[in-house]
Formats: C-alpha cells, sequence, structure tokens
C-alpha cells in the first residue's frame, strides 16, 4: 500500500491512536480535534530537551496541533485541545508540500535533527511528508516525539522513516490513567506502541560513544558529540503524589527493556493555574485526587524515585538537577517557522 493510499485510507475511518474513534475526518474532526488537514503552532530550533537532542545548536522541532490524550496539566493546552471540537486549538494549516519545506528549511538552520512533536494523529501526512523531504536532501536523524497513545498499525506507517522514539510512559495506573487524561486503557496502549518502537529501531546509537570523555572536553564539546543519531528514549514524569506508580512505570521498563533503551526521568512538573480551580470545583470524593496536582513535585518525592532506579540497576537514565519547574520549558505557539 502507497502512503497516499494509507493516508487516504486513515482519514475515512481513522483509527490512529487509542480512541479508535473511526471519525471521517475529511468531514469533521476526530477525537484529536483535528481534520485531515495539518496544522501545527510551531516550527523552529528548540533547545530544552534531553541533551542527546538538543545538542549545541538545537532540535529542530515541529510542535503540532491537536492530541489525542485528555491530561487535565498539559502544558501545551493551547495547542492540544479542552474538548475534541471546541474549535479553540492553536495552530495554522500547513500543507504535506509545506512540512516538506520546513524539515528542510530546519536542516539549513543548523538543527541536529527533526523533532515531531505530538504527531500521531498525523501520521499518514507526516510520513509523506518525510519521503519527499528525504527525496530532497533530508538528511537529519527524525525523532518522534510523543505521548504514546498510538496503535502499532499506525506507528507501522512510519517503519523506515523514524530514527529515533521519544514516548511518553506517563503511568501503568488505570485509576490515574482515567483520572487525569481520560484513558484508562493508557497503559496497554502505550507498553505496546513502545513496543513497536523498539522493534522499528533497537537499542541506541550515538554520534559519538556517551560513556568515554579524555577528560580536556569542555561540556560543550561533549554535548555536540553526543548525540543520539538512532534509539529510544523514554520518558516519564513524576506527579506529585504518584510516585508508587512512577515505581512501576521504571520497574516495567527495566523488567522489559533492560538497558537496551534510555530513560529521561523528568522533576519537571508545572501546576497549571486553571487545576486549582479545577479541583475546587469537584464532588469532595474526586477534589483530593486532583488537588495533590496543584503543588510541584518535593525533592523528597524525586530523590525517592532516583533512587528507586539505582536500586533497580538502571544505567541509561537523564534526570534532572534543581527547581526545573520553576523554568519555562513552553515556547511561544506564535506560528514561527510555519
Amino acid at each position: 500500500m502507497t502512503p497516499e493510499t494509507q493516508l487516504e485510507n486513515s482519514m475515512l475511518s481513522c483509527d490512529l491512536c487509542g480512541r479508535h474513534c473511526h471519525i471521517n475526518r475529511n468531514l469533521s474532526p476526530g477525537a484529536c480535534g483535528q481534520s485531515s488537514s495539518l496544522r501545527a503552532a510551531r516550527a523552529a530550533l528548540h533547545f530544552w530537551e534531553e541533551p542527546c537532542i538538543s545538542g549545541i545548536n538545537g532540535s529542530g522541532t515541529v510542535f503540532f496541533s491537536g492530541c489525542s490524550l485528555r491530561c487535565v496539566f498539559c502544558q501545551n493546552h493551547s495547542i492540544a485541545m479542552d474538548s475534541p471540537h471546541s474549535g479553540n486549538i492553536s495552530g495554522r494549516t500547513v500543507s504535506i508540500e509545506r512540512l516538506a519545506e520546513i524539515f528542510l528549511e530546519l536542516q539549513e538552520k543548523g538543527a541536529h535533527n527533526i523533532n515531531l512533536v505530538t504527531p500521531s494523529h498525523f501520521i499518514p501526512q507526516i510520513a509523506l511528508a518525510l519521503i519527499r523531504a528525504k527525496r530532497r536532501g533530508l538528511t537529519l536523524p527524525i525523532v518522534y516525539n510523543t505521548g504514546s497513545y498510538e496503535t502499532v498499525p499506525a506507528l507501522k506507517m512510519l517503519d523506515g522513516l523514524i530514527d529515533i522514539y521519544l514516548p511518553d510512559l506517563k503511568y501503568c495506573s488505570t485509576e490515574l490513567s482515567g483520572l487525569y487524561s481520560n484513558a484508562p486503557d493508557y497503559f496497554s496502549c502505550a507498553s505496546k506502541a513502545i513496543g513497536e518502537m523498539f522493534r522499528q529501531v533497537g537499542t541506541p546509537c550515538f554520534s559519538e560513544n556517551p560513556f568515554f570523555s579524555d577528560g580536556d572536553s569542555s561540556d560543550a564539546e561533549l554535548s555536540e558529540n553526543h548525540l543520539m543519531t538512532r534509539g529510544v528514549l523514554v520518558r516519564h514524569l513524576l506527579l506529585p503524589g504518584c510516585l508508587e506508580d512512577s515505581k512501576k512505570v521504571l520497574s516495567y521498563l527495566h523488567r522489559i527493556y533492560g538497558n537496551n533503551i534510555f530513560v529521561s526521568i523528568m522533576n519537571q512538573y508545572t501546576p497549571m493555574p486553571s487545576l486549582r480551580s479545577f479541583a475546587e470545583g469537584l464532588p469532595p470524593e474526586r477534589a483530593a485526587s486532583f488537588a495533590r496536582l496543584t503543588r510541584p513535585v518535593t525533592e523528597k518525592e524525586y530523590d525517592a524515585l532516583i533512587d528507586y532506579a539505582i536500586s533497580l540497576g538502571m544505567e541509561n537514565v537523564f534526570i534532572q538537577e534543581g527547581e526545573t519547574a520553576a523554568e519555562s520549558f513552553i515556547p511561544d505557539f506564535d506560528g514561527e517557522g510555519l
């Protein structure tokens, strides 16, 4: 089946994500809030990914509009969604041809890679754009940056096009994923998706050995030389009050993949102002579950999770230091680069 046929068929009855909405996206938005037309909010060099992704020059990042998940703590809510048909999602319509050009423009700007953020609901369109861009000289590694709520057949459309998978594994608990992302089946869907990602790209590769230094290189030189070129880097964001579930996430990843993947354990959870009023408006029996999201992660919680990772024998781990929640990881979604 050609990529063009895959695009046509998938939009008629969409089954790209775990929502399985089967909506004809040529006629109306799917559960992701998007029609069959590509929409994006920003395309620019981005410097706030893991060091092996951002490097010195930055990652050539395209932020797509819409999302299949409903994370109440979403930091990119302005380009995600409040409801499937809200119509208030930021972004601009971009043709497949224009997206291919954007990839090449980011390469010209010196990006270390092309970073596709929240791309799952546009997989067929992105696949076509990548094929066109590669034919015209795109040589950078392609990073697929996702919440991991894709179906395996959808990911198979990308086989051979993606070099680095950068998926989240947000929860193990069906209760937490139901409460905070309206997706009780999240772990079932995401674990299968990550398995397919690993099947496609295998164990990590770097431009140079990330564990070797002659002792004379500067931090900048080390960062630039240790760029990831292939593999899977799973992100896990520790949520306040959810330490035990986070331990289950790390335990699962280590049991299934050992040190054949990298894991990024993040403490950058930032309470969104709307969460407090949202929690206050809930019945008492539900309010407590959301009220805990109105504070940052404590140093004690994060240290306990890092200690647990060490106790498991996890070696390929990125950690965050300092009060990263106080920093802004949210760019201006102003249409730059589109």
